[in-house]
């Protein structure tokens, strides 16, 4: 079963985790210094928040695939919007490693189909933004400049 994915980029993490802590009833999933997220089944929702944007509110919304089968029917359905479809295969991103498919609705919301693989020990393969290097690199190309994930 798909589970539907947001992503918000916030200013202040530990404030928004005590938010939506209360908002949702339960404390998250998955919490680093960067980065929470909640795995919720009512409503089933993968609702993620990072505090690695320079740009603050919706990050980008999404579409969580239990398997690769379930991503490729999801595939084929981007397919038929004859939209641009980037593959991200073995992407590393918020702290998990997936195959991902993004697109651009037509309001330039970049959209996120993924089936998550495997937990890793980082946000991503890149090195951190005091290094000089774009700590985005999993979203498409032509949304490198705002944050990235999944998981």
């Amino acid at each position: 079963m798909k589970r539907f994915h947001i992503h918000l980029a916030v200013d202040d993490l530990d404030r928004n985790i005590g938010f939506y802590s209360t908002l949702f009833g339960c404390e998250p999933t998955v919490r680093h210094h960067d980065y929470a997220k909640w795995m919720l089944d009512d409503p089933r929702v993968n609702f993620a928040i990072s505090n690695r944007s320079a740009k603050l509110g919706l990050d980008h919304l999404g579409i969580q695939a239990e398997d690769g089968d379930e991503l490729q029917e999801i595939k084929q359905r981007l397919d038929a919007t004859q939209g641009r479809i980037e593959t991200q295969e073995q992407a590393a991103c918020c702290y998990m490693r997936s195959d991902k498919y993004w697109i651009t609705d037509p309001q330039g919301i970049a959209w996120e189909s993924f089936h998550s693989l495997s937990e890793i020990p980082t946000f991503n393969d890149q090195k951190a933004p005091s290094d000089g290097e774009n700590p985005f690199a999993c979203r498409p190309s032509e949304s490198k400049a705002s944050s990235c994930c999944g998981g």
